[in-house]
Formats: structure tokens, sequence, C-alpha cells
């Protein structure tokens, strides 16, 4: 679970996910979404994938990038059973 913390920590990558809300997406238009490199963007959507948060999957010439809500989800209802105290 390091690696979700890691990775939901950072703005750039939190912006990512919010984007792969609404769509799934190229790493060309992730990258057009940010005034940054395209190997940043790169670097950016690796550590999404070592964190198990994003799907990536080979569509021709293009990978697309898709939200993988079952980390989120297990990540929720961590914290929500956290916030219940005494209702076990």
């Amino acid at each position: 679970m390091g690696d979700v913390w890691k990775a939901l920590a950072d703005p750039t990558r939190r912006r990512i996910l919010s984007l792969l809300k609404k769509q799934d997406m190229n790493a060309g238009e992730i990258a057009a979404e940010f005034n940054m490199t395209k190997p940043s963007i790169s670097n950016h959507l690796n550590i999404l994938k070592q964190a198990d948060l994003v799907d990536a999957e080979k569509q021709g010439q293009n990978v697309v990038y898709s939200l993988k809500t079952s980390v989120l989800e297990d990540i929720l209802g961590m914290l929500s059973d956290l916030t219940n105290r005494g209702e076990d």
C-alpha cells in the first residue's frame, strides 16, 4: 500500500487520476493537459501503474490509460474502518 500513498501524494498524479475518471486517455492526450515534458508525464504514469491505480492497454501505436477503481475502493474501505470508532 506504500506505493499507493506515494502515488497519491503528488498533485500531478492526482490530476491525472481526475482526468482518467472522466475518460480513458492516451499518453499524448494526458501530456497535453500539463506544462511538462512527455518523459515527466511518462514517469508519473509509471508510478500510477506500479501502484495499481491505472491500467495501460496497447491500442495500435498508442497506450491507452484507464482508472482502476479497485485499489481506491480498498483505500476508502480502510479509511472508513479507521474512522468508525467502536463500531466493530
